[in-house]
Parts: structure tokens; sequence; C-alpha cells
């Protein structure tokens, strides 16, 4: 039996313990190898919103800042000490202390909410849930372990062996056993991809991106570098094809299998990017005199699991747990993000949850989702729920959801509320 409050009116009600947030914001997200980002090291992208979280709250003292968890997925040594030395850099006190988290493409929403715990027990009143990743640095080698207990690639059970299955065939699973047809998964991605264009072009994401000024270097087709380094300024998502059509979808071939359907288009892009989100306790903000600053709460999170080769279908088992915990329904919810990992494992998702409507409303990814924006994965929770937050204020929603399946075969969603 849940112990939370139940309903929309519990929900949208203030109390002091309420956890809030502060500010939420993001690098632009750029694509592995060749985007603006592709020569910035995750740890300079950390850096980069963590001072721009600094700058948008000048009235907190950086010292009253407790805690910082960041999601990482792929920097060496989980990421603990070159984030601490970002944290540092971007002047943060000593007595502000830092950790990292890694549950694969949910890590920063994981930040989130571990942040969020600490503040609702006393363990601290104010913090930040932050995800850093540069694909371009460390993916390959490090995304799937080799060097493994052998008892675990010989064990007979199939669940073992397949928490090492690439994404791209979970994907064509998914694809495979629910019927989500080639045809479907490129619509849905020339839908993301023209949404995230008029979102761009509109200056949509103004208020959630802090530029990166770092370093460049074009490379050629082999992927060598040439020409002379440079220093740019980037301050828009590049991956995002304003000219995305169905024709061009359709010439693209498999990624994964040679008779699949999931191809370099229909799936999430590689990507490099970092994002945070200051969070405190209500009655903190209020002592503060930091109310007028508070842009929205965070309610809860909930974690699901589900069979490793079909990781996909995560938010279809996590987003009914997360509402009936607060008995809530679909129509109650006027946002949702919800990762584009593949369009396959999307496409069956909102299927599953009767949310096909919603989104054909424009009311889920309205904004594009992971094939046109990219997905850098210790990072995307939180540019989500940045992306939800600034969202819900611009179109005056009351209270979103978030969510993403996650390697290995989970799914997490967590529900916010607007209050700016």
């Amino acid at each position: 039996m849940s112990i939370l409050p139940r309903g929309v009116k519990n929900v949208l009600a203030k109390s002091p313990s309420d956890v809030v947030i502060l500010s939420a914001l993001r690098t632009p997200i750029t694509r592995s190898y060749k985007g603006g980002l592709k020569d910035a090291y995750p740890e300079e992208l950390l850096a980069t919103v963590l001072k721009a979280t600094l700058e948008a709250n000048p009235n907190l003292p950086p010292a009253v800042i407790e805690d910082v968890a960041v999601g990482v997925v792929l920097s060496e040594l989980g990421g603990s000490k070159a984030a601490r030395m970002a944290m540092n850099h971007a002047g943060y006190d000593n007595k502000t202390s830092l950790y990292t988290v890694n549950r694969a493409c949910s890590s920063s929403l994981q930040a989130i909410n571990n942040i969020a715990a600490q503040i609702r027990t006393g363990m601290i009143s104010v913090g930040v849930g932050a995800g850093m990743e540069s694909m371009t640095r460390n993916y390959g080698s490090r995304a799937i372990p080799v060097d493994l207990w052998p008892a675990l690639k010989e064990d007979p059970n199939k669940d073992v062996r397949d928490c090492i299955m690439p994404m791209g065939l979970t994907s064509e699973n998914v694809a495979e056993r629910y019927g989500v047809s080639r045809a479907d998964q490129d619509a849905f991605a020339v839908k993301s991809h023209a949404a995230a264009s008029k979102a761009r072009s509109s200056g949509a994401f103004a208020q959630e991106i802090v530029p990166v000024t770092t370093r460049f270097q074009e490379v050629d087709k082999q992927g060598n570098k040439v020409g002379e380094e440079k220093t740019i300024t980037v301050s828009q998502d590049d991956g995002i094809r304003d000219n995305a059509s169905l024709e061009g979808m359709a010439k693209l071939k498999p990624a994964f299998k040679p008779d699949g359907a999931s191809t370099a288009g229909n799936s999430s892009q590689v990507s490099d990017g970092a994002a945070a989100l200051l969070l405190m306790r209500r009655s903190t903000a209020t002592e503060l005199g930091l109310t007028s600053s508070i842009k929205g709460k965070f309610v809860s999170a909930v974690t699901a699991g589900c069979a490793p080769d079909e990781m996909g279908i995560g938010p279809a088992l996590a987003i009914p747990k997360l509402l009936q915990q607060h008995g809530l329904v679909n129509d109650d919810i006027t946002r949702w993000e919800i990762n584009e990992a593949f369009a396959s494992q999307a496409i069956y998702c909102l299927r599953e949850l009767g949310l096909e409507g919603a989104w054909e409303q424009g009311k889920v990814n309205p904004d594009g989702g992971a094939i046109a924006l990219g997905h850098p994965l210790g990072a995307t929770g939180a540019r989500m729920a940045s992306t939800l937050l600034h969202g819900l204020a611009r179109d005056g929603g009351e209270m979103g959801v978030m969510s993403m399946c996650v390697g290995t075969g989970m799914g997490m969603a967590g529900l916010f509320v607007r209050e700016a």
C-alpha cells in the first residue's frame, strides 16, 4: 500500500517539506565524433553547467550547496575524480561533497532522485542533481564489458547473458515481438526531428541551454583531424535534421541485423552533453528568500525491472507504477518526456500506455526526443528534466512525467510539478 499523498490535489499541494527546483540547465546536445562538443571533456561540460547553476542563482552562497550527485556511465573511474575537479573548478566550496551515479540511461534522473531523498530525510537541505557524458571520448569498448567472470558468460540462465546484449538487438526484439513496423519507426523518427527543428528555430530551448566555449578541430571522413584547432562557442543542439523525411529514412540500411528495422535514423544518436538541476527543501528556500526563484518541484521517481533482452519496454512498466503511487491517471499529466532510445521501444510504450493520442496531440516529446536531440547517456535524465520543466512553463501545464528505458532491463519514471 502506498503511503504517498494520492490524487491531483495532494500532488499539487505545497508543503514546507517539498523538494523544489530553482534552476534546470543543460549544455547543447551535439553529435559525437562530428558535433560541436566532440573535442570537449565530459568534466568540462559538467563544469559549464555547474558554474551556470551558480550564476542562475546569484543570491545563493555556493557554500550552502551541500552535495552534488552526477550521473555518469562511461567515464574513467566512474567520473568521480574528474567530476569533483570540475565542481571545484566551477567555484563550489570545498565543504560541498560530490559523488557519481550509474544507472545507465537513467543515471542523472537517479542523481536527481538521490538528492531529493537526501533532502527529504534531512541529510542535506540543498543539492544538485546533474549528469555528464562525452560518448566521443568514452564510447566503444567501455559500452559493453569484455573482461567478465567466465561463469557469467557460461551461465545457462539466458537473462544473465542478455545483460550484455547490444542495445540495438533489444530494439529489434521489441519490434519483432510486439509488431512495430519499420514504416512506423521511420514515421516516428521524422516527427521527432520535425518537432525538435520547430523548437530550436522558435527559440524554445533558449532558456534551458548554456552555451559552451571549447576547442574544435575538423575531421576527415576517416576520422583524422585536419586543419588548425580553433575556439568555438556551441549554443544549439546540432543533431536535429531540419529536412528529415520518410523518403530519406527509408533509404537507410538496418544498423544491427541484416533484416532488422532499427536504423541510424530511427534510433537515438550517440551524443555529448551535460545538465544540472538545483534542488532544495521548500522551507530552506523560504528561509533564504528564494521562493520567487522556484521553478517547480520534484515529486518522486520509481524504477521497474523487465527482461534484459527487451529492456526498451521499461517505461511501460515504470510509468503506471509511478502514477498508481500517487492516485493519478494519464489525463492528469499535461506533458510527457519519454526517452527515444529507439523508435521501436518508444512506439511500443506509447501503445501499451495508451498515449498514442497524446503523442499525436503533441503532449509527448513535443520538442522532439533523443532520436533528434541525442542521448548522452549519463546526462539524458537531467536533460529531459530540464526540457520538461521549461516546456511546462511555456505551455502552462501543471504536471509532467519523464521516463526512459534502462540497459540490462529496467525502466525509470519521475513526476514533476511546475510552479513558475
